[in-house]
């Protein structure tokens, strides 16, 4: 596959979505003590976050995540600024985020952000975290690695696959977080970075040919 051939076969895209539902937590969203916005390329991250905040699920929201490591052009400001100046946009009160804007991997989104509550006198016993859907078991695992005192429920907006893949508007590039994710979820534990997940046969399977199709421009360098 060339960088520039961007749709995906229908087999392909099938086993992708066995991923992409792997990917997801079906956590049951309710009230919580704080949310986190994971920073990405994605305004619908902020954009989720909002829609939370509005519904009174929680009281205050922190951003997290200095310039984009894959597309720092995406936000020049960083991810947490442009996200909070769009969840401001959206009608979330300032006073109500707090900014964390120096996190570089999503183990220092959590515990930066952790700090950055600390810091304004808030000590949360549940804490919401919002990602890009294919982010959430990779959250999630960090999480319970890094700040397991805490009660994680982690969310996305509820798009399906296919929904998902319009709006990026770049199949490819997708597939290539997607196996990219997995990857991470899978390496991750060996590193200490994670707590360990179990992978489905039919998952793995799915993640092994996708590679060998060559979705493979967000593998770890080896």
């Amino acid at each position: 596959m060339t960088d520039n051939q961007r749709a995906i076969t229908d087999d392909q895209r099938q086993r992708a979505k066995l991923i992409w539902d792997y990917h997801q937590m079906s956590h049951d969203v309710r009230p919580v003590d704080a949310a986190i916005g994971l920073g990405s390329h994605d305004l619908g991250v902020p954009a989720f976050c909002s829609e939370l905040y509005r519904a009174g699920l929680f009281p205050t929201l922190v951003f997290t995540g200095g310039p984009n490591p894959t597309a720092p052009e995406r936000f020049p400001r960083g991810e947490a600024v442009h996200f909070r100046e769009h969840a401001i946009d959206l009608g979330v009160p300032a006073e109500a985020i707090l900014l964390e804007p120096t996190a570089r991997n999503t183990g220092q989104n959590l515990t930066f952000s952790r700090d950055v509550l600390a810091a304004a006198g808030i000590i949360p016993q549940t804490v919401l975290l919002a990602s890009m859907p294919y982010m959430e078991r990779r959250a999630f695992a960090t999480a319970r690695k890094v700040w397991p005192e805490v009660e994680v429920i982690c969310a996305s907006a509820p798009l399906e696959f296919d929904d998902y893949l319009k709006t990026i508007g770049d199949d490819k590039h997708v597939v290539d977080q997607l196996v990219g994710d997995l990857q991470r979820v899978i390496e991750y534990p060996k590193l200490g970075f994670a707590i360990e997940q179990e992978v489905p046969e039919d998952v793995h399977g799915a993640y092994e040919s996708l590679i060998r199709d060559g979705f493979t421009s967000r593998l770890l360098d080896s």
